[in-house]
């Protein structure tokens, strides 16, 4: 089981969005503590690190592994249009 860490963006993030939707996330956040390479996830292309991320509906969640640490850092969460800018 992986230590989750968060940016502050997406602990801002987390912090606005409606009460449904954060359920959503953090849902799907204890599902990558235990598997973080889910069947969903794909690697983002164009990044320094090897960043992946997995769907919630409309929003995406980017997270980087750190295996050494035993830490999963959640670098952003966001709508799919503004993510990858």
């Amino acid at each position: 089981m992986f230590n989750l860490k968060f940016s502050k963006q997406s602990a801002r993030f987390l912090e606005k969005c409606d009460k449904i939707l954060y359920e959503r996330i953090i849902k799907k956040l204890k599902e990558l503590q235990n598997n973080p390479f889910p069947r969903d996830a794909k690697r983002v292309v164009g990044k320094k690190d090897k960043t992946f991320r997995v769907r919630v509906g409309d929003y995406r969640i980017l997270y980087v592994l750190f295996r050494d640490d035993n830490d999963l850092f959640i670098a952003d969460i966001d709508k799919r249009t503004k993510i990858y800018d």
